[in-house]
């Protein structure tokens, strides 16, 4: 089965790298989905923030790979015969939204897992980063 892991990935984490390791142990194919979010403003367009993604993924990971999208995941899986949504959540604020989002892609036709965050990752998130870095 394919799997699409959407995300905005500004930037890209080792929570991030590592929900991608542990999707590739379940699924034949994984597709790192680098998607627009509207209620983010990353300094970098999805094109260019799909190429820092798929130059962190190790080469040897060949049944993942990684794509710039602008619509709805559900339109992509749909289109792109993708039967499964991954999810990473950290705490329970993540799923509680997160869980909001599955109700409605699984009423569009395509189910989501949600993969729970390693404890040492957790505390890990793109805006912390991105914070970090200023």
């Amino acid at each position: 089965m394919r799997a699409v892991y959407p995300g905005s990935f500004d930037p890209f984490t080792a929570g991030h790298l590592n929900v991608v390791k542990r999707a590739r142990d379940l699924f034949d194919d994984v597709v790192v989905l680098v998607a627009v979010n509207s209620l983010k403003h990353p300094d970098t367009g999805e094109k260019e923030r799909a190429a820092t993604v798929r130059a962190i993924l190790p080469v040897e990971w060949t049944t993942v790979s990684v794509v710039a999208w602008s619509g709805l995941t559900s339109t992509y899986c749909r289109h792109h015969d993708v039967g499964v949504i991954v999810r990473g959540v950290r705490n329970t604020t993540d799923l509680q939204a997160e869980y909001q989002l599955a109700a409605m892609n699984q009423s569009l036709g395509v189910p989501t897992v949600f993969l729970p965050a390693q404890p040492e990752l957790a505390a890990v998130s793109s805006t912390a980063v991105r914070a970090a870095s200023m």
